[in-house]
């Protein structure tokens, strides 16, 4: 299995949006209940910077298996060596440790883009993400209990990070 990762374009935000929209139903992944659209995501993929802050495609074998994304965190010039890292894969491509793959190649792409730690906001209840980032030195900075309701049930939101200078 060939691993590629390469920088997303605008055309490939409808293949993007489909990646995220099929984690919703399973509520781990994410806060949005509902699927999200093409034009309701095209603000956020403009924030996007390859040299900067960027969203990389992840394909095996040349095939789409989904992405993953850097983004500012919180905003403020303070934080300029700090993102927040998503990272999501398609139901098919999942428990195939592309995430970790993933996490690999966006670690080794931190000195380049100056950035010396990440963060990660992750559901409690979603065990593999939680263990993805347990493995790879990531702690738990933030609990936030109940703060998401899904369902019917409140959810817990983890806030992980990691240092990397």
């Amino acid at each position: 299995m060939s691993i590629t990762f390469t920088t997303a374009q605008l055309s490939d935000l409808p293949a993007i949006t489909a990646i995220y929209n099929a984690a919703i139903p399973g509520r781990l992944a994410t806060a949005d209940l509902t699927p999200v659209t093409v034009a309701s995501k095209a603000a956020w993929f403009a924030q996007f910077d390859p040299a900067r802050r960027p969203l990389w495609l992840i394909r095996s074998d040349d095939v789409l298996a989904g992405w993953v994304s850097l983004e500012d965190f919180y905003g403020r010039p303070a934080y300029h060596r700090t993102a927040e890292i998503s990272l999501y894969l398609a139901p098919s491509f999942q428990h195939q440790h592309l995430g970790q793959d993933a996490l690999d190649f966006v670690i080794g792409e931190l000195p380049r883009l100056d950035i010396t730690t990440l963060v990660a906001f992750v559901f409690h209840h979603n065990g593999p993400s939680q263990h993805l980032f347990a493995r790879n030195a990531f702690t738990q900075w933030a609990h936030l209990p109940q703060v998401a309701e899904m369902d019917g049930e409140l959810r817990d939101l983890d806030i992980l990070g990691r240092h990397f200078a």
